[in-house]
């Protein structure tokens, strides 16, 4: 195994497989080819075609649209879809910072392979021996990625919150970190991935954030959503994640891009440093 395993792992899809999901012209997701005959059932809001499925004209505005698919999505849910569901709201937008296009339940945002985002927050201390990282176990009743490890925090961008908002909630939710000490977290950058999974397509980009915590910090999970934490050298963890898939996937990508950042993976020491710099920014095909 490698760290191009675990990238590769993120990379995992075939376009073939998908038709493109169209808003005012432009491709914003993409559907499995047998998803439209489900939506076939709701002709006032999607207009099927052979090679493309798009959103109707008709709806026209942020309010339209999100009232829509809301409506669409709530029916299939009563069908049985989105088994994973969360009463929780993405922005869906053609890029990061562009107006929104409408909103939807975040366990439906795969199906239609939208675009989403995320805060992950790498939380570290400076030991005698160098860097160290707590590693958080998720909790085996999560709907995703159950009993696997994790970050300190992390999680999805929801609709109407900053993403420092955003960091600091979870950061309080997951690991009981003050928010005057997660406000400290940095801005450090994102990995992009897009990868076929059970809910659907992964259009993701997860943005990254280092926060250094006093050595005598421990984490205290409030939501339940984590099982424990611990605190490893991160020679443990990179090896963790170079040489098995105990880390949820997207997780392994985050570590690696700190490893990179922080010089604990080096060009000298890392023949395969240029494609893993490369497959953090979506540059692997699928």
């Amino acid at each position: 195994m490698s760290y191009l395993d675990r990238i590769a792992r993120c990379h995992r899809w075939n376009p073939g497989d998908y038709l493109p999901f169209l808003v005012d012209g432009s491709a914003v997701g993409g559907l499995a080819r047998d998803f439209p005959d489900t939506l076939s059932a709701f002709p006032k809001v999607f207009d099927i075609g052979k090679d493309a499925v798009s959103l109707s004209p008709a709806l026209s505005g942020f309010e339209s649209r999100s009232a829509a698919l809301t409506e669409v999505v709530g029916e299939l849910r009563a069908a049985g879809a989105f088994p994973g569901w969360r009463g929780e709201d993405y922005a869906v937008s053609l890029k990061w910072g562009q107006a929104p296009l409408f909103r939807m339940e975040r366990a439906a945002v795969p199906r239609f392979g939208l675009p989403c985002y995320g805060v992950h927050v790498n939380g570290f201390v400076r030991g005698r021996q160098g860097i160290e990282m707590w590693i958080g176990r998720r909790a085996l009743d999560k709907p995703t990625a159950p009993g696997k490890l994790d970050h300190l925090t992390a999680g999805g961008q929801p609709y109407g919150l900053g993403l420092m908002e955003n960091v600091i909630k979870e950061c309080g939710e997951e690991a009981g970190v003050s928010p005057a000490l997660a406000a400290r977290a940095l801005p450090v950058g994102a990995v992009k991935y897009r990868c076929a999974m059970p809910d659907g397509l992964r259009n993701d980009v997860a943005f990254c954030y280092d926060l250094e915590l006093p050595a005598d910090f421990v984490p205290q999970n409030s939501d339940g959503e984590v099982e424990s934490f611990e605190l490893w050298p991160m020679e443990k963890v990179l090896a963790v994640v170079r040489e098995s898939e105990d880390f949820k996937f997207n997780v392994a990508l985050v570590i690696i891009d700190f490893a990179l950042r922080h010089g604990i993976l080096t060009p000298d020491d890392e023949p395969d440093y240029q494609a893993i710099v490369e497959g953090l920014k979506g540059s692997v095909s699928g």
